[in-house]
């Protein structure tokens, strides 16, 4: 499903040159369960904004689907991105004047689709898990936990190829975080592909395949 065939990632020239990513290669295939594992520094959000297509490379190739994206015009990526890749942030990323049922739609919005044929599946996806009665209640009515799994509906509403997650239990309690890792694992069993990027040991070892990147390398796991 995603390819990354030498790729570099680098900020800056000369002596204020930073090197974020260093000749990555990396195959993540589909129905994968996969962690991104490393301390901080160590290239895990730019990792992310590679493999969720936010950013180019300065160096290699990334194929999505057997297709090489480094080529395409941002539009075209824009495309892409938001309709096969979803995304779980740390912070939620929930708008606030929105309730739950208006958040989980939000990329319906954005790609202009048909919102009656998605407003069933977001109630559906909402009640799988546990917020059918939360429907009208906006971010501010929610608890992080509650917040956390409108931001997972949302990044399932158009049904993408691939979820990545990043530090998805991080400003979380640990039962919260619990329950999201069981939505997490759940969503691996029905088939979904998933990498969740985090810097917590015992996280990554809920997951199936575990990446280990230091220095903006992967020392271990490729």
């Amino acid at each position: 499903m995603l390819k990354l065939e030498h790729v570099s990632k680098i900020y800056g020239r000369g002596d204020a040159k930073t090197i974020a990513l260093d000749d990555i290669n990396l195959h993540i295939k589909k129905r994968e369960y996969t962690s991104i594992l490393g301390p901080s520094g160590s290239g895990k959000s730019t990792m992310l904004h590679i493999i969720g297509l936010l950013d180019k490379p300065t160096k290699g190739k990334v194929y999505f689907n057997g297709k090489e994206t480094t080529s395409l015009t941002d539009e075209e990526i824009s495309q892409l991105r938001g309709k096969k890749i979803g995304f779980i942030f740390q912070a939620y990323n929930l708008i606030p004047s929105l309730n739950a049922l208006e958040n989980t739609l939000l990329p319906v919005y954005i790609h202009d689709l048909d919102i009656s044929k998605y407003k069933k599946k977001a109630i559906e996806l909402l009640k799988k898990i546990g917020l059918g009665k939360r429907l009208d209640h906006k971010p501010n009515q929610l608890s992080g936990g509650q917040q956390q799994r409108v931001a997972i509906a949302r990044a399932l509403i158009l049904d993408p190829d691939i979820l990545l997650a990043d530090e998805p239990t991080g400003n979380l309690d640990s039962e919260s975080g619990e329950e999201v890792l069981g939505i997490f694992k759940e969503l691996h069993k029905e088939g979904k592909t998933l990498v969740i990027i985090t810097h917590d040991e015992h996280i990554a070892k809920r997951t199936k395949r575990i990446i280990y990147l230091k220095d903006g390398k992967i020392i271990k796991g490729e």
